[in-house]
């Protein structure tokens, strides 16, 4: 492909630190323990997680490790080709992150305050962990090895942020002249029977309207076929917070342009169902919630391609707590009093579950939608709610005798919130105990009082 950057960006990896090790792998009766180093397998020093995977996929191992206590160790092993060495690691990349080289005004680590962790500053648009966890890049920082790494190892699919498919809007957009290469890049996916899901930030005034009518149907140009090149097209609103730049030029998305979008979307849904035999682009359940609208029903979703980017994630959820909630009690032990916090923008949806639990003789479940001064967002989704939020919000509120907190507030594997307040902060701040939730079936058992100890 002519867009290829011809020059190459090799970093040393570090070693693979392990973090844990799975009970009664190969790594336990090798004698991993947490803190030692892999060095390199079969003399290759691997870059990441996907090159681990790679190279324990060969029968026959030569481990080169270095202990907690620094001492040095070769070990050679034989193994089924498909078994694994049970090791998880404390970063998925051992030869550093690939960061973002473009200047959108709309991103959400640019409308953030200063003075926090690190982690919440990085701009990651790395392919690699794409591939491995979903997140969005914009193949704008590729290098040729890149290409011809995914290619090779055949890393698909890819998430892209495409948000235009006019070169000189993208480039305008993203604030890069390479930018203006992505339909070149999208054929150069379908050339090599490779693919993507693909997603559209919608900016009021910049890439709505004629412009996200030719994103999609470009990107719908690249989707039949047996072996389709782009997968979906999520749609989604611009979030603006209120540390965002004075003059970027943005507007919020408002009821009436919510329902414009919709309208635009739902009739290319219909057409892409014709010619495709699916609707391949889908707006995110925020888009619904705006413009105060039902959200489709749940077979409008398919197979859910994009529900981790907000896409059907409501519907499916509503969908998990009517499962939850087909067999409930008609009356419970003890009384149960509980309250249960989410976003503002999701309460309304969410409230006849409310209902339903509260016809139980016994139960008394507050529902509170909060909105967040903090991003200075009124109607926010529940994953954006900060730690200062939820003070400020539940302040004099009868909470009952816990509140319900759910995980997706947190960061992933730690006890923090958004704002760096730590989970036990927010437990010493409110005058009830806090038990954190995951998923439509914890909620149920914990309103009921059908699970253990607070975690």
């Amino acid at each position: 492909m002519a867009a290829l950057d011809p020059t190459t960006t090799a970093r040393q990896p570090q070693p693979a630190v392990v973090a844990s090790v799975e009970p009664g792998s190969i790594g336990e009766e090798l004698g991993f323990e947490p803190g030692d180093q892999l060095l390199s397998i079969n003399g290759i020093r691997p870059r990441d997680l996907i090159d681990y995977r790679y190279l324990c996929v060969e029968e026959d191992l030569h481990l080169e490790v270095r202990d907690a206590a620094g001492a040095h160790h070769e070990v050679d092993l034989e193994k089924d080709a498909d078994d694994g060495l049970g090791l998880a690691f404390t970063e998925a990349l051992f030869d550093g992150l690939r960061q973002c080289n473009n200047r959108c005004p709309f991103c959400f680590i640019d409308q953030q305050p200063p003075g926090h962790r690190d982690s919440l500053y990085l701009k990651d648009d790395d392919y690699r962990l794409s591939f491995l966890y979903g997140s969005y890049l914009t193949l704008t920082n590729l290098v040729e090895a890149d290409w011809r790494r995914i290619e090779e190892q055949r890393l698909s699919p890819l998430f892209v942020s495409v948000h235009a498919t006019e070169p000189a809007l993208r480039s305008h957009l993203l604030v890069n002249p390479r930018a203006g290469l992505i339909l070149d890049q999208v054929a150069w996916f379908a050339e090599r029977d490779l693919q993507i899901h693909a997603q559209v930030v919608v900016c009021p005034g910049l890439n709505d309207g004629q412009a996200l009518d030719r994103t999609l149907k470009d990107l719908a140009g690249f989707a039949g076929g047996e072996w389709p090149a782009v997968l979906s097209a999520a749609v989604v609103p611009v979030g603006l917070t209120r540390f965002r730049p004075m003059g970027d030029g943005l507007k919020p998305v408002d009821p009436a342009c919510a329902s414009a979008v919709i309208d635009q979307v739902e009739a290319l849904q219909r057409q892409f169902q014709t010619r495709l035999g699916s609707r391949f682009a889908w707006l995110s359940d925020e888009w619904y919630l705006i413009a105060g609208r039902p959200l489709p029903p749940r077979p409008d979703y398919e197979d859910l391609p994009q529900q981790e980017n907000g896409v059907g994630s409501i519907r499916a959820f509503l969908e998990a707590l009517d499962a939850a909630t087909t067999s409930l009690p008609s009356r419970v032990d003890r009384p149960r009093r509980c309250s249960w916090v989410v976003g503002k923008i999701v309460a309304t949806a969410l409230q006849p579950v409310t209902d339903r639990l509260n016809a139980i003789d016994g139960v008394e479940l507050r529902l509170f939608g909060l909105p967040s001064p903090y991003w200075g967002q009124d109607q926010v989704v529940t994953g954006l709610l900060t730690g200062q939020d939820l003070i400020d919000g539940l302040a004099d509120q009868e909470l009952g005798d816990e509140l319900l907190l759910p995980s997706v507030m947190l960061r992933q594997g730690q006890p923090i919130f958004l704002d760096d307040m730590t989970l036990d902060q927010l437990r010493q701040a409110l005058p009830v105990p806090v038990r954190i939730v995951h998923g439509a079936a914890d909620i149920v058992a914990s309103v009921v009082g059908q699970v253990g100890e607070i975690s």
